[in-house]
C-alpha cells in the first residue's frame, strides 16, 4: 500500500504520496473541486488508487489527532 512521506527536499517537506511530488493538500483540493479519481490517475501516471486512499487516510488521521501544520505569516 502507498504511504505518505514528509521529506524536506520534496515539496518543502509537505506530506506527499511516496515516490511522487504529489501533495496530500493538492489531492484533497482537486477532489473537493470535483476531480474524479480517474481524472487524477490520468493526470498523474505515478499516482495509484492506493496513493489517493493513503492521502485521505493521512488527512483523516491528522484531523483526528489534532496535528497542526504551521503556516508562514
Amino acid at each position: 500500500m502507498a504511504k505518505i512521506v514528509c521529506d524536506p527536499e520534496i515539496m518543502m517537506g509537505k506530506p506527499t504520496v511516496e515516490g511522487t511530488r504529489i501533495t496530500v493538500e493538492s489531492l484533497l483540493e482537486k477532489m473537493a473541486s470535483g476531480y474524479s479519481q480517474e481524472e487524477l490517475l490520468n493526470a498523474h501516471p505515478r499516482l495509484t488508487i492506493d496513493g489517493i486512499r493513503a492521502a485521505f487516510d493521512f488527512a483523516a488521521q491528522s484531523v483526528r489527532n489534532d496535528i497542526v501544520y504551521p503556516t508562514a505569516k
